[in-house]
């Protein structure tokens, strides 16, 4: 059938892997090639100043991007960093991807890794220092040129001026590498050329994937590559008794097929992705369901619903407060309000499925071409699957079609799953590994149900004196490699909640978790994603009972301090850009602020019509402070996406099993949102100088329940989510 296809042993993943890396810029390097760049990204690189800045001999600056980009704008905000600071336009830099080594570890998380909206945190200060470093070397060494003070060096757009002096980049190159590197080279204070400047940064990735040389691990095409699919298991669990490939065999293309010695499927392989996946299609699989999932929705639903409504399974009041203390108090209380929430599973569902390709090398090591957000992780997986030294597999970092958190798992899944495939061959030909859009919604990770009960208890004049609040769901790090010691509380379960920034009298918050019914993972903004839905819309429901305006409830509860005077800060610029409390007739304004990663979001959303007749959101409004603006345009596309994405699941978003068999197979059935759903969205930025948080995820919380809370306003007040599956319609 063309090679070999004695199975080999899948072998176990390397586990954690954790660079503690903690460094400023390094010294100047020797001149370099470096193979990990992807050539169609770099230009010529001859000398590395810093690990993340080089320039060519053509006085090219190429910036290392050690973040993925994922569409989030990582590489351009990483660039811009190094920019600023040579007093570069950023239109001039180009970026380039490298390997997953010791110094592009995410010194946030201790390995090579993007997520949880770190990259700017973990950034900002490493990448104008590698700039400031690189500038003030090539200042250093004009100025012994020249005889003048390295004060009197002007430096723009790559050519340093003194006088009548002028010399560029690549004039300069090897004098500057010579240069003893700063230790603690000075940064920008003022005279910023691109830091908050509307309209002067330019995304670096924009123009390759609009004319279409921006290269995804979809789209690696090598010489002799040939394509593996995956048969995989129709429940969670379910193990592989026999199959049969006499369907295939008259499929051209078709190759061999061959079981995975684990047992969770079959791997088919093709000359192309087509007949991979054609010859999947005929090929029959028997299952052995003794052990696999078997549970649909509405059990998993009601059983997660009656753990919120009997005694917690862990005590995670951020105080260690007891339940007795909360309800002496509510039981004193001159109200209580309550409710019952729930939040399904949710798939990532990226536009560029699971993909990845790896690549024999002469030396018998193998290159990993793949754009993921843990490359720290994947390099020693790979490394173990295939049996070889971590040193004979390079990474060849790529962009990727949008993640979520799907490509950032602890068992490095897809990955393992492709180097598995290879090891199953004879090792001569390039595979790729490629996911079907319905592989990933049928078969891969999911932000976890959860079930929520609160109970809010206001005395006579309207204020909250006690919040009782009992969550259960499937934990996401519980026995993972982040839980080292066996973790009693999962706080991304929790986040949100236990950590609230407002002044909630006495709080009690109860956890549960659930049994594993699906593989989880953090999903956009993780635990805040059905965290912010419930606390918001608690808000506007003891707002409504205590018969205060939900913006003035919100600011009576906020305490004192840098989280009250920022959270302050979003809600008075977003009611006041919405024109809050004069929506027009038959208008509803909802309102909701969240704290999530660092960076404060409010938003406003105004909606028309009513639940039983139709429900169009007419307007969103949005501010947020995220310290520092580095881009507003790129700030704005942040907030613009992640109200669509939270607003897109929590109108529709839902994966239902029936016996255990996800039900949803493609943008069909998993709806993401459409163009017509938002008429109009609008974002503002508080002006700050503190440091930078990240925009990637914070815009998320916000935008469901300030949803809900508009359509309350019109009559209907729903707690079960998606909204379409609980009473209300969309136009």
């Amino acid at each position: 059938m063309g090679f070999n296809t004695t199975r080999r042993g899948f072998l176990a993943s390397a586990g954690a892997v954790a660079f503690t890396i903690g460094f400023g810029p390094k010294g100047a390097m020797a001149a370099t090639a470096d193979a990990a760049l992807d050539p169609t990204i770099g230009s010529a690189i001859d000398t590395a100043f810093t690990p993340f800045v080089r320039i060519g001999t053509d006085g090219q600056v190429t910036v290392l991007i050690k973040h993925v980009e994922m569409g989030q704008g990582a590489s351009s905000g990483l660039a811009s960093f190094v920019a600023e600071e040579l007093n570069h336009d950023l239109g001039l830099v180009k970026i380039a991807f490298p390997d997953a080594k010791p110094e592009y570890a995410n010194t946030l998380i201790g390995f090579k890794g993007t997520g949880g909206s770190t990259a700017t945190p973990d950034s900002f200060l490493q990448y104008r220092k590698a700039g400031a470093a690189a500038r003030d070397m090539f200042k250093a060494a004009a100025a012994e040129a020249w005889g003048v003070d390295p004060a009197d060096v002007t430096l723009e757009n790559g050519v340093l001026t003194s006088g009548d002096h002028s010399a560029s980049f690549a004039e300069l190159l090897q004098a500057a590498a010579a240069q003893p590197v700063p230790e603690d080279p000075k940064l920008k204070e003022t005279d910023f050329r691109i830091f908050g400047k509307e309209g002067a940064f330019r995304r670096v990735d924009g123009a390759g994937k609009i004319n279409g040389t921006a290269i995804f691990a979809t789209d690696i095409q090598l010489d002799n590559q040939i394509t593996a699919m995956v048969i995989r298991p129709p429940r969670l669990g379910a193990v592989l008794t026999s199959f049969d490939a006499s369907g295939a065999e008259g499929i051209r293309g078709f190759i061999n097929a061959a079981a995975r010695a684990d047992g969770r499927g079959v791997v088919v392989y093709g000359e192309n992705t087509w007949a991979a996946m054609s010859a999947r299609s005929a090929i029959t699989a028997e299952w052995d369901f003794s052990n696999a999932g078997s549970r649909s929705t509405d059990e998993i639903r009601d059983e997660l619903l009656g753990m919120v409504r009997a005694d917690p399974q862990f005590n995670a009041s951020h105080d260690g407060t007891d339940i007795a203390a909360v309800e002496a108090d509510l039981a004193n209380a001159a109200q209580v309000v309550e409710a019952e929430f729930f939040a399904p599973y949710l798939a990532h569902a990226p536009m560029e499925p699971m993909c990845a390709v790896i690549e024999p090398t002469a030396e018998g090591g193998v290159i990993l071409h793949d754009g993921t957000q843990f490359a720290g992780l994947s390099h020693p997986t790979v490394a173990a699957v295939l049996g070889l030294d971590p040193a004979m597999v390079e990474n060849r970092p790529l962009y990727a079609g949008g993640s979520f958190g799907r490509r950032a798992n602890f068992e490095s899944d897809y990955q393992a799953e492709a180097a598995e495939a290879f090891a199953m061959t004879d090792r001569t030909r390039p595979v790729k590994l490629a996911w079907s859009r319905e592989d990933d919604i049928q078969g891969g990770y999911y932000r976890p149900a959860f079930a929520h009960r609160v109970r809010v208890g206001l005395d006579g004049d309207g204020k909250i004196v006690a919040w009782d609040h009992r969550l259960a769901g499937q934990s996401i790090m519980k026995g993972s490699m982040f839980d080292p010691n066996g973790m009693e509380i999962d706080h991304i379960s929790v986040e949100g909640v236990a950590d609230t920034p407002y002044s909630l009298g006495t709080m009690h918050v109860g956890l549960t978790d659930q049994r594993k019914d699906a593989v989880v993972l953090w999903w956009r903004s993780v635990g805040h994603s059905h965290t912010g839905f419930v606390m918001e819309s608690m808000m506007d429901m003891a707002a409504e009972a205590a018969g205060i305006d939900p913006l003035e409830f919100r600011l009576n509860h906020l305490p004192e301090g840098e989280d009250g005077d920022r959270l302050r800060g979003v809600l008075e610029l977003v009611t006041q850009n919405a024109n809050w409390g004069n929506a027009p007739e038959g208008h509803g304004q909802g309102l909701a602020v969240v704290k999530s990663f660092g960076t404060y979001v409010a938003e406003v959303v105004e909606v028309s019509g009513t639940a039983d007749d139709a429900i169009r959101i007419e307007k969103v409004t949005c501010a947020v402070d995220c310290g520092l603006p580095i881009n507003p345009d790129m700030i704005r596309a942040q907030m613009e996406g992640g109200i669509g994405f939270a607003l897109s699941a929590v109108m529709r978003g839902e994966i239902t099993m029936v016996d255990g068999e996800v039900q949803q197979t493609n943008f069909y059935d998993f709806m993401p949102l459409r163009i017509g759903d938002i008429r109009a969205i609008e974002t503002h930025i508080v002006p700050s100088t503190a440091s930078p948080t990240g925009v990637g995820e914070p815009g998320v919380p916000p935008a469901g329940p300030a949803l809900a809370n508009a359509i309350a306003r019109t009559g209907t007040r729903v707690t079960m989510l998606p909204l379409e599956n609980n009473g209300v319609y969309f136009y």
